[in-house]
């Protein structure tokens, strides 16, 4: 296995690991006031979430659209598989010395349908969309500008994923419509901050590995690799 694939397979398990782990914690919420600014009520699942969009990026510069589209979908299969496995455990019955009861376990891993259903069509929905603006910036502007396109299609994506999202629970009556301005500001704007805290390590990932494992135009293999056959001593070229 060469290095540029045991990267690609790190990097899709640190997008499914943030994936199903934000399906798993979105039950706790937390406040936080940057710079005594705004003030941010929003759940300790949504930390995890822009990870997910600065992976599939980096998998989009160096690995192209199609692997980045095999990973959402990988993400989506292990979110399911999991889903159902949280519902399983919740459905089976404890013992009389479990020490979490039934109650319990489903207060904090319970799943609630119609958020699950929304969850995974705007999940869907915004990674599909983020790595299409991706790859519209990076022709347009001939591979140039990182920062546009990093930035320009977290910006789209994350507001059809928070919007949609919050559209669903609205209609399903999960979320009163009263509440559905409020969040998806507050939502949106959390996402683009991290959006732009992101924007560097984009830089310093594909800054560091493009060089050692080449982009979505390289050939198999990485670049050091290949460079490591062509200098191996005793091996003659096919042409000579």
């Amino acid at each position: 296995m060469t290095l540029r694939d045991r990267l690609f397979l790190i990097l899709a398990g640190i997008f499914i690991a943030a994936l199903v782990s934000c399906n798993l914690i979105f039950q706790k919420f937390f406040s936080w006031t940057p710079l005594g600014l705004y003030t941010f009520e929003i759940s300790v699942g949504i930390l995890p979430y822009p990870i997910t969009f600065l992976v599939t990026d980096i998998i989009s510069e160096l690995y192209g659209k199609r692997k980045a589209d095999q990973v959402v979908i990988s993400g989506l299969i292990a979110s399911v598989f999991v889903s159902l496995l949280v519902m399983v455990a919740t459905a089976v019955p404890q013992t009389d010395w479990s020490p979490v009861s039934s109650e319990t376990f489903a207060k904090v891993f319970g799943l609630n349908g119609p958020a699950v259903f929304a969850s995974m069509v705007a999940y869907l929905s915004a990674q599909f969309i983020d790595i299409r603006i991706f790859h519209f910036w990076k022709k347009l502007t001939k591979g140039k500008h990182l920062w546009l396109r990093n930035n320009g299609s977290t910006v789209v994506s994350q507001l059809v994923d928070t919007g949609a999202v919050l559209l669903l629970l609205c209609s399903f009556e999960v979320i009163a419509w009263e509440r559905f301005g409020g969040l998806l500001l507050n939502g949106f704007l959390f996402k683009m901050l991290c959006a732009l805290i992101d924007t560097p390590l984009f830089y310093a990932a594909v800054w560091y590995l493009k060089p050692r494992i080449g982009d979505e135009n390289s050939p198999v293999g990485t670049t050091e690799e290949c460079a490591d056959k062509r200098e191996a001593p005793g091996e003659s070229s096919p042409h000579e």
